[in-house]
């Protein structure tokens, strides 16, 4: 997975592309987003737009949110049970969530063993989590 670097017009043809209306606190939310694939929750969306735009309301944010997911743009993803964070990345992709420092890493399931079929079903999307230790972390329990 890699961050792509859009400019507002790009972002406001992809948001228009996909049903919506550009506005200002959408194409922010997006643009953050895809420069930012640490998976943030809406309060670290936020917190970080709020220098930039000091009029933005959390529940600007949280309806930009979810007006991008129903338009598919975005990839809401529950983490902990309750904490949930957004993703830019749509295309199905698994996740690796560390024990330690809580980071999130994307990884391709396309040809790893987290292919499957489901006989009947109309699978729409894939959420593959899996949780351990990522590289740094590792490393420091083996010192």
């Amino acid at each position: 997975m890699q961050a792509f670097a859009y400019s507002n017009e790009q972002l406001d043809r992809k948001i228009r592309d996909a049903g919506l209306r550009p506005s200002s606190v959408r194409i922010y939310v997006l643009r953050y987003l895809e420069k930012h694939r640490n998976h943030p929750t809406a309060d670290r969306i936020y917190k970080a737009l709020r220098p930039e735009l000091p009029s933005l309301s959390r529940a600007s944010v949280y309806n930009s949110l979810s007006a991008l997911e129903r338009a598919g743009l975005v990839r809401p993803l529950t983490v902990n049970g309750d904490e949930l964070r957004y993703d830019a990345a749509v295309e199905d992709h698994g996740h690796f969530c560390c024990d330690s420092c809580g980071a999130l890493y994307d990884f391709d399931i396309a040809h790893s063993d987290g292919t499957f079929e489901l006989e009947g079903f109309l699978v729409k999307r894939k959420d593959v989590l899996v949780w351990g230790l990522c590289p740094s972390c590792a490393a420091k329990t083996q010192i």
